[in-house]
């Protein structure tokens, strides 16, 4: 994914509606160290924006975030595999279930 892909003409430039959510997450990861949640996390991040078109500053980051951890997104997605196949990174904050009936 990179950033510098423009809109084709007549597209609209776009903003997810996760995005200002997905910034606070990004502006933690671009302080904080490489780990296994943080891994999980920019992982999470770059499929949400892969092809969006739209919110070019967070993609820009993500990008910048993957060479801060000299990694290759083929390389991320290899280590969070691997995580997540041998643990449980994300958690349930609430044991509450929706009732459809």
């Amino acid at each position: 994914m990179t950033s510098s892909s423009p809109l084709q003409p007549g597209q609209k430039d776009q903003l997810h509606p996760q995005r200002d959510r997905d910034r606070q997450t990004l502006d933690r990861l671009l302080r904080e160290d490489n780990n296994e949640l943080n891994l999980a996390e920019l992982a999470r991040l770059r499929i949400r924006y892969k092809g969006f078109p739209g919110s070019w500053d967070l993609q820009k980051d993500l990008d910048q975030l993957l060479k801060k951890w000299q990694l290759t997104e083929e390389q991320l997605f290899e280590q969070t595999r691997n995580i997540h196949a041998t643990k449980q990174i994300y958690t349930v904050r609430s044991n509450k279930r929706e009732d459809w009936t």
